[in-house]
């Protein structure tokens, strides 16, 4: 049998040779746990590789999967610390640790992003991140392209500004949820995707709280949306993964299973 090594690099030869991939660095919600980073993904496809969200703990995660330098952009969903904290911790590698890219990251954000950042650094300017980040602001309907990598992005319902994604590469499709509550947009968003990576935050919604999905919430729009297979992440403290997945999975009709850190799949 091959080493470790051999066999990390036989995976990664195999999902580059595949139009999308997905590499998951963290998934937990609303903080980290022992070996569980908040949310956090490596999306892989055209020659390009995004880090789609960036949850505490993930950074360190996506060091085994890349090198950050080499990062084509960064997409964040929105911004509570879950999904986004650690861009403080890839600012500090590009800009003391040295990690610098060769030149600044389009980094994909609310409006506030670059704001909030230069407030854990106690600068009123934003000119000093210019060198390690592109701040370019989402909104409803952004669309890029980078290489053959399409990201495409919608306005979702949450408590805060927040968007999914869709991201496509020569005919394959990843959709992800980011933070939502049940909308059009989602289900839009993952029509007929062969991956759509949602959230299932919530064992049940509470009075006028509908800010995250249910098992059942995400199992009907993967249905509804004819998606390949659903993929869970981002289940809250009141759930177990696996029964948040079978759950949905009841709802769905769909193959169903649940993101795990270190898991990669190409398709």
């Amino acid at each position: 049998m091959g080493s470790n090594h051999e066999r990390a690099g036989t995976l990664i030869r195999t999902l580059l040779a595949m139009p999308l991939s997905l590499t998951v660095l963290g998934t937990a919600a609303p903080h980290p746990r022992p070996g569980r980073p908040c949310s956090g993904y490596l999306v892989r496809g055209g020659g390009a590789e995004v880090w789609v969200d960036a949850g505490t703990g993930t950074f360190a995660e996506l060091q085994r999967h890349t090198d950050p330098a080499r990062l084509t952009a960064i997409w964040i969903s929105h911004l509570h610390a879950d999904h986004s904290a650690d861009l403080l911790a890839a600012a500090y590698a590009y800009a003391f640790g040295g990690l610098a890219p060769a030149a600044p990251i389009p980094l994909y954000a609310p409006q506030e992003c670059a704001q909030r950042l230069a407030g854990f650094f106690g600068r009123p300017d934003l000119t000093f991140l210019n060198g390690v980040f592109d701040f370019r602001p989402l909104y409803d309907g952004h669309a890029v392209q980078h290489w053959n990598l399409r990201l495409a992005t919608r306005a979702v319902v949450h408590d805060t500004e927040a968007y999914g994604l869709r991201a496509e590469c020569q005919g394959s499709v990843l959709a992800y949820s980011g933070d939502s509550g049940p909308c059009a947009a989602l289900t839009e968003l993952a029509v007929r995707a062969d991956v759509f990576l949602c959230e299932a935050d919530l064992d049940r919604h509470r009075d006028g709280e509908r800010f995250h999905l249910t098992p059942e919430d995400a199992g009907r729009i993967a249905r509804d949306a004819g998606v390949r297979e659903l993929l869970i992440t981002h289940v809250g403290p009141t759930l177990t993964r696996e029964t948040a997945a079978a759950r949905a999975a009841a709802v769905s009709g769909r193959p169903t299973d649940v993101a795990r850190e270190g898991e990669a799949r190409g398709f």
